[in-house]
């Protein structure tokens, strides 16, 4: 156990149900009280291969997914074999009898003998839930809910009675495993992951239009807008490609429809023409890219922060964007919602960036707040009737922008260069001034910048710097290191373009040495901040091997 806290890993093969009981189990533990952080790692494949599903758990708010595991639950001899040697001190294994456990404190579990092999993951589910604690009733409930009414039944009553004498051999056992401290019962909370939570900020936000072709580890942001598209009036479209997905939302937001789509590396390669066709039109688009780690195709179900660059510079010419990258579960729903009003209000591409792990990662939250929170309203302003123009040079690039078949005014779009009306022209003149009328909302985007987030001595020693994903490790990391009595501070980018120096730069200068801690080969943000901001980190320490940060991974580095 670290920190007051509680890894909980479950490990099988693809088709075991291992998720169903990670899922099963993460609900129950937030139904008792408990604070979660869950890590999915799984291979690119429907069946077979090698995967974990992590809970980490505590009666304290957590930031971070850790190292060690405390109660692994295995549901094949692979996972022992991977596993065994990150077991902590008082651990325990659940494991099927027969399996080769080595020095590993091990309960094997004689499954077939408590239950039928249809329900063999809800005998681990129940000797895993009985090790933790947990009420025997909550659990069946959950596990219950999460089978559905489609199972019918007689499959409930069954995985009822194997979870049953799961339990009882359970409490029969000797084992040392010390669960944390009991949580607070009673708070009102749910699970969400960070895909759910982006769906959920856009829907917030008045999301009408989604299109998508399925890619991982984005396309729970698309199922999630699935689920509640009837009860929120949201059409949506799982288009035959990426550039056929981004050509409709661009049609859709045309047409007056608050409109996003969701993608991968890969798939955001495709769209790039269709990115830089919303910059021209002046279209509002927002560009969900849940990247993964490439070139290529390279580790699909896997995760990596390699495609901030190319969500800033992806698609031809030069037109202005914004890019948010949410930290949290919380942040994700945050930026869904921010992400819309921002395409709205500068009519231009604006970008959320996450990650496998974020994506994935489900946690405990306190219902969300709503209140205050408004649905776009697309379009509006300028003059009416034949002086309408649509794209009107204005001080701060913005232009009036109506809807077609909404009034009487002629609404034009052009991909190619246009005069304020909208018609194609070669006037040379009239180019520059129409390039720096589009780029002129960069002053408006600057000031609307999200501030980075300070915590911390404000004159430390070492100023730790993420974006996106990587502020939860790098915060108990810098928790960790103030324990041993270490001067550290912290400061985290949930926004990573365009970026106002002013809202950070001094505070880098008091720091003794400032560190950029991001998930990808050559320090694609510490670059960035160089650039921009004229700061140079004395240290980057990145990670690209597929795998999410970790506090030990970064004190490690620190620490070499």
């Amino acid at each position: 156990m670290s920190h007051d806290s509680m890894n909980l890993m479950i490990g099988g093969e693809a088709g075991q149900g291992l998720v169903t009981v990670g899922q099963v189990l993460a609900k129950a533990l937030v139904k008792s009280g408990y604070h979660i952080l869950v890590t999915q790692d799984y291979m690119s494949r429907v069946r077979g291969g090698h995967n974990t599903f992590t809970i980490r758990f505590s009666s304290q708010k957590l930031d971070s997914p850790c190292e060690g595991v405390d109660l692994l639950v295995a549901l094949n001899q692979q996972t022992l074999d991977l596993h065994a040697g990150e077991l902590n001190p008082d651990s325990a294994v659940v494991a099927e009898t027969g399996f080769t456990c080595g020095q590993a404190p091990c309960l094997n579990v004689p499954y077939e003998e408590l239950a039928d092999k249809r329900y063999l993951n809800t005998v681990a589910l129940g000797v895993a839930a009985s090790l933790l604690g947990l009420e025997r009733e909550l659990v069946a409930q959950t596990l219950e809910a999460a089978i559905g009414k489609k199972k019918g039944d007689k499959v409930v009553e069954e995985n009822n009675q194997a979870l049953e004498k799961a339990f009882a051999w359970a409490q029969g056992q000797t084992h040392t495993l010390k669960p944390p401290a009991p949580a607070q019962a009673g708070e009102k909370r749910m699970m969400l992951g960070g895909n759910q939570a982006i769906a959920l900020g856009a829907l917030a936000a008045g999301l009408k239009f989604l299109a998508f072709y399925p890619m991982t580890p984005s396309t729970a942001i698309a199922l999630t807008v699935i689920s509640h598209a009837e009860q929120m009036g949201v059409v949506y479209e799982q288009a035959e490609d990426e550039i056929a997905a981004i050509n409709m939302a661009l049609g859709a937001s045309y047409a007056g429809a608050p409109a996003m789509v969701c993608t991968s590396g890969g798939g955001y390669a495709l769209m790039t023409e269709g990115v830089s066709l919303a910059g021209m039109t002046e279209t509002p688009l927002v560009i969900a890219v849940a990247m993964r780690p490439g070139p290529a195709t390279g580790l699909p179900t896997r995760t990596e922060q390699g495609d901030l660059l190319f969500a800033l510079h992806g698609g031809h010419g030069e037109f202005p964007r914004a890019i948010l990258a949410p930290g949290s579960v919380k942040q994700c729903f945050a930026a869904g919602y921010q992400a819309l009003h921002l395409a709205e209000k500068y009519q231009t591409p604006v970008f959320i960036l996450t990650d496998q792990f974020l994506a994935d990662s489900l946690r405990a939250l306190e219902p969300l707040d709503l209140s205050g929170l408004s649905p776009v309203r697309p379009g509006g302003g300028g003059a009416e009737g034949e002086d309408y123009r649509r794209y009107e040079i204005t001080e701060g690039g913005v232009s009036p922008r109506r809807l077609p078949g909404l009034g009487p005014e002629l609404v034009v779009a052009d991909s190619d260069e246009h005069d304020q009306e909208g018609h194609i022209t070669e006037d040379l003149e009239l180019r520059v001034r129409m390039q720096d009328k589009r780029m002129a909302k960069m002053k408006g985007l600057v000031a609307d910048t999200q501030a980075p987030e300070f915590s911390g001595p404000e004159d430390a020693d070492t100023l730790l710097v993420s974006w996106g994903s990587s502020q939860g490790p790098v915060a108990e990391a810098a928790r960790r290191l103030a324990e041993e009595g270490q001067s550290v501070a912290t400061c985290h980018f949930g926004q990573v373009w365009p970026l106002a120096p002013a809202q950070f730069a001094q505070r880098f200068k008091k720091a003794g040495q400032v560190v950029v801690i991001e998930g990808n080969a050559t320090g694609q943000f510490a670059g960035l901040l160089k650039k921009e901001a004229g700061i140079a980190a004395q240290r980057f320490i990145g990670r690209y091997d597929g795998l999410n940060l970790t506090p030990e991974y970064i004190l490690r580095q620190l620490a070499s």
